[in-house]
């Protein structure tokens, strides 16, 4: 088993670290991301690091103005409201130019590690990138950005493409940088329907995967990559068929149905509910226990279900991830 810090931010330490900087100040500060990235190290015993960034700097990166607003979130002062706007933002991202700041975090962390943990990268997913674009922050209901679909879909299709040309570059480039896996977070998979996810976000999950492997196994690399598509429970057979060797999971989906719809294709990421932190570490740990004894002892990497909230105490975190280390070798010693 392997717990991860994916979604596991020591909020305190980070909220300390940032007061009074401006969040993607901060994502721009090699040596920022790189402390920020090791803290929940020292705190917990995690077996992988994730660096610490935002998956809003692909559309800054094409030439769009992207703000955190206190007590709102990510903001689009300028969202995309027409296909003509397609037109204002830059399709020919250099991403050596425009993102080496990721880059160079990615380095500089990498050799702050030693080599104790591995280090993954990550981006969002095309259609989750859109839909911020075009809601210009943060929805319920993506609304907005579902009306292109309908009503724009050739628009759509531009933009998506457009979109992951750029984030295979990325991906590649944070693999030279010296990433050791990748994750593709498609967050608001969920506003989809079947039929949708079919047609705006699988086929682009495929590509990024497909073409992110095929030039890596050019230059003799194989870097494992994951996949989370929140709420996208319909498409887990589609999606352990993806390229992918991972699939992330959320906490609405049971460990076995999760096992027996993927049929072994592909290792498991989660799926434990974040709001579970809340009970006390006695119930923490029996929640762990189910969950792990739910998947087994193959093909699997413990986490949360998505990521933590403000309010929670970081003495949770570490009764989590003593629970999943715990329970795992209880099992192990099982067989």
């Amino acid at each position: 088993y392997c717990c991860l810090g994916s979604y596991l931010r020591d909020y305190t330490h980070f909220r300390e670290s940032r007061a009074g900087k401006d969040f993607f100040a901060t994502c721009r500060s090699p040596a920022a991301c790189c402390e920020l990235t090791l803290q929940p190290l020292r705190r917990f015993p995690f077996d992988a690091a994730i660096i610490f960034s935002d998956i809003l700097v692909i559309p800054q990166a094409m030439g769009m103005d992207v703000q955190m607003v206190a007590g709102k979130g990510p903001t689009f002062p300028e969202p995309l409201k027409e296909p003509e706007d397609l037109l204002l933002l830059q399709s020919k991202v250099d991403v050596n130019k425009e993102l080496d700041y990721v880059f160079k975090a990615i380095t500089l962390t990498r050799h702050k590690l030693e080599g104790k943990v591995p280090l993954i990268g990550f981006t969002g997913a095309p259609w989750t990138l859109m839909a911020y674009m075009i809601e210009g922050g943060g929805s319920t209901t993506q609304s907005k950005a579902k009306r292109w679909l309908y009503r724009h879909p050739e628009a759509s299709h531009q933009l998506l493409k457009m979109l992951t040309d750029i984030i295979v570059e990325y991906l590649l480039g944070q693999v030279a940088a010296g990433a050791q896996a990748l994750q593709v977070f498609e967050s608001h998979a969920g506003c989809l329907g079947p039929a949708e996810f079919q047609e705006f976000s699988l086929p682009y999950l495929r590509d990024i995967a497909r073409k992110v492997k095929d030039q890596l196994k050019e230059s003799g690399q194989d870097v494992p990559m994951i996949v989370f598509a929140k709420d996208g429970h319909y498409g887990l057979e589609d999606l352990s068929q993806s390229h992918y060797e991972v699939v992330g999971l959320d906490w609405t989906i049971d460990p076995r149905s999760a096992r027996e719809r993927t049929g072994g294709k592909v290792s498991l990421q989660g799926n434990m509910d974040p709001c579970a932190l809340y009970a006390p570490k006695e119930r923490i740990y029996e929640i762990v226990k189910k969950m792990l004894e739910g998947f087994g002892t193959r093909g699997y990497i413990a986490n949360l279900g998505h990521g933590l909230y403000p309010d929670m105490d970081p003495e949770n975190v570490g009764a989590f991830v003593e629970a999943v280390h715990a329970h795992s070798r209880h099992l192990l010693n099982l067989k």
